[in-house]
């Protein structure tokens, strides 16, 4: 299935024109890109494509952006292709959150991950 792809420009134009019918952005990132970054695209909701993309709170009139990390949108239009297929209008970021970052358009922080101090006991030495 081949699917449909959204430019940086037309998403930032889209975001910016009208929040009510902006269309919901998702992060798909696989768990590793996801949990080491500190970026997110504005308002983006955290899918994990392993598991599955609850549906549940979506309403099929409103359009979804899905994004990753990889240039090539492997994992977001893996993404879109299961929404299409569950009857929403979906498309891929062409160039993912790379590209985006690139461009300088804006972004929402998130934490990164902390490392968990040593324990005592742990050091060998």
């Amino acid at each position: 299935m081949s699917v449909p792809r959204i430019t940086k420009e037309a998403l930032k134009a889209r975001l910016e024109e009208d929040a009510a019918n902006a269309p919901v952005i998702m992060d798909a990132r696989l768990k590793y890109p996801y949990e080491h970054s500190t970026v997110t695209l504005p308002g983006a909701v955290r899918v994990d494509p392993s598991d599955g993309v609850d549906t549940s709170g979506l309403s099929p009139d409103r359009d979804i952006v899905a994004y990753d990390s990889d240039p090539e949108e492997l994992v977001s239009a893996h993404v879109a292709a299961m929404l299409i297929r569950r009857g929403f209008r979906a498309s891929a970021l062409q160039g993912g959150l790379a590209d985006w970052i690139t461009a300088k358009y804006p972004t929402d922080a998130k934490d990164a991950p902390k490392q968990a101090p040593p324990k005592a006991g742990d050091l060998k030495g």
